[in-house]
């Protein structure tokens, strides 16, 4: 396929603003396109309540199953389909290498975003309980209230952060390094990309990846195929990759078991 000759491809993005999710995935029914491609439970969540009849391939969503979207991986029904990785499971993995890396730690904050399937939530207070350490549940909503989020962790007595997955935080990755950063908050997050953006650590798919693979989705249903009979597919590999640079900016000393379990470091 080739842009302009026999694809066209029509871009909305909320710029990380989840209140411009729903009017834009509503703009796009109307304009009856062939297949929506979205990513994260809130646009994917939006597209599914403004059109039953375009098929929707959701190239990145945190747990299929967990936030409801579909009841069956192998067959979703309906009109959508996609890649998802189970990250009610992965929330868990996090919060312990996070307690691994940041030694005698008892507080961490944790970043929810409130349009997430709580699940996310629900697995690290789990996790955090059978670890030893108290989270602080932090809802963050808006880009606006941030900084705000950070100044509530550090008032809180967080001596590391977890910002679960999230695509409204995802949008706003670099600034998220930024503040934990200039908070001196040692922090977790979901992809690699947060890493490369100067965030300390991160356990989870390749997105990359999954969107290319969601690709071979959009392919099969422009040739005819009906969403809901393909299978939901999940990554079967995760990757854990640890920014040197932002640790020694931090003073924290990564313990070489990380290290050398980790699928990338960044010097």
């Amino acid at each position: 396929m080739s842009e302009g000759q026999n694809i066209n491809t029509v871009l909305r993005s909320a710029q990380g603003r989840p209140e411009d999710v729903q009017p834009l995935a509503a703009e796009l029914a109307r304009l009856n396109v062939d297949v929506i491609v979205t990513a994260g439970t809130a646009p994917v969540r939006a597209a599914a309540e403004a059109t039953s009849s375009i098929p929707i391939v959701f190239a990145a969503l945190g747990d299929a199953l967990a936030s409801g979207i579909v009841t069956n991986l192998f067959r979703p029904g309906g009109n959508i389909t996609g890649l998802s990785f189970l990250n009610t499971e992965v929330s868990s993995k996090r919060l312990e290498i996070l307690v691994e890396a940041v030694r005698n730690v008892q507080r961490i904050a944790v970043f929810a975003d409130p349009t997430a399937s709580q699940s996310f939530v629900e697995a690290t207070e789990q996790a955090a309980k059978r670890l030893g350490v108290m989270p602080q549940i932090i809802n963050v909503p808006r880009p606006e209230v941030l900084e705000e989020a950070f100044r509530a962790a550090v008032g809180g007595g967080a001596q590391a952060l977890n910002v679960l997955a999230s695509a409204f935080f995802n949008a706003h990755r670099e600034r998220l390094a930024e503040l934990a950063m200039m908070h001196h908050l040692p922090a977790m997050y979901e992809t690699g990309e947060y890493v490369r953006a100067g965030g300390l650590m991160a356990y989870g798919p390749n997105l990359a990846d999954m969107f290319r693979r969601a690709a071979s989705y959009v392919d099969r249903v422009l040739k005819g195929a009906t969403a809901g009979d393909l299978p939901v597919e999940q990554p079967t590999r995760f990757e854990f990759l640890i920014n040197l640079r932002t640790a020694r900016a931090l003073s924290l000393t990564v313990p070489p078991t990380l290290l050398a379990r980790a699928d990338e470091v960044i010097e």
